[in-house]
Formats: structure tokens, C-alpha cells, sequence
């Protein structure tokens, strides 16, 4: 929510999509309506990508002797993968550090559809529609949204979300 309070274009985008599926008139969006709804998808996939909830991964060991880039892995060695810094490579990803959905609306079709989860759908996918959909999310008057982090168990907002929520449907 950090980064549509952030973006309000983005936010603004994501309604009119889920509007354009779920019409003006409805309460709430239901689960069957997301699979239709790629705008909600890549919002939450340029999400996870620009601020994975963990760096790390658990760490692989190798089967046998092998070649990464020009090094040498040997057997049993243990090799870690540090997520948030594949989100932010810039060989990997055209500015990196901005928070760009339109990044992931065509990833389906080019990659055969790929699926982050083991599942089909996002679990907090309708979670974060309803949030779109119910409220307009605004940051508090005279503060900026501080996307800075802090390691805990998992990687949090350093200086959590102030936002204003005001009711945006009533079901009219």
C-alpha cells in the first residue's frame, strides 16, 4: 500500500481497472473477478520485486561440481541468493529502483505465464483489491511516504505507512 500511497497515478490506474471489470455499482471484489484483473497482478508483483519481504533465500547446496559465471561450485558447497538485490539489477531491470507495474503486464503472454506462489493466484491479491477499491489511500498532510527499510525477521518499513483512507464506493 506503501507505493500506490506513494504513486497516487498508480493507485488512481489500478481503480479504474478494477472498475472496469467489477463495475461502479459493486460492493467488494470477489475472487473470481481476479483473473481478469493484470493491472492488480503486476501492481503486487513490481511490489514484491521492489521490496522483497526477505533478502535471502534459504541457502542450495550442489549435487556435484559445478560452473556459475566463471566460478566453481564445488560439491556440497552452499550458495545463497540474495532476492532484493536481483529485483534492483540494473542489468536485469530498466531503472531498477522506480516502481513501475507496466513492467509485468505483458510477462504472462511473452513467458508462457509464470506463477511466484506454486499456485495460481497471489493469496493477498483480492486483500489488496478490495483495499484499491473500498478506499482512496493518501499520505498524511505534510508527510512523504519513506520506503526506507529495517531488517527484523523479515524486511519492514523503517518508518511505517501514515496514510489518510477515505471511502471511495457505497455501493451505489
Amino acid at each position: 500500500m506503501a507505493n500506490l500511497v506513494k504513486h497516487p497515478e498508480i493507485q488512481e490506474r489500478l481503480y479504474d481497472d478494477i472498475k472496469s471489470i467489477v463495475g461502479h455499482g459493486a460492493e467488494q471484489v470477489k475472487e473470481e473477478d481476479l483473473q481478469r484483473m493484470g493491472y492488480l497482478k503486476a501492481v503486487v508483483l513490481e511490489g514484491l520485486r521492489r521490496r522483497a519481504p526477505v533478502h535471502f533465500v534459504l541457502p542450495h547446496a550442489e549435487t556435484e561440481d559445478a560452473e556459475l559465471g566463471g566460478y566453481v561450485i564445488p560439491k556440497d558447497g552452499s550458495i545463497n541468493f540474495t532476492v532484493a538485490e536481483m529485483g534492483w539489477d540494473p542489468e536485469g531491470w530498466e531503472d531498477p529502483i522506480a516502481f513501475k507495474p507496466e513492467r509485468f503486464l505483458n510477462c504472462e503472454e511473452e513467458a508462457g505465464g509464470f506463477d511466484i506462489t506454486g499456485s495460481r493466484e497471489i493469496k493477498m491479491m483480492p486483500f489488496l483489491a478490495n483495499l484499491a477499491w473500498l478506499f482512496q489511500w493518501r499520505s498524511v498532510a505534510g508527510e512523504g511516504v519513506d520506503l526506507s527499510e529495517k531488517h527484523e525477521f523479515t524486511i519492514v518499513m523503517k518508518n511505517p505507512l501514515r496514510a489518510e483512507i477515505c471511502p471511495r464506493n457505497s455501493g451505489t
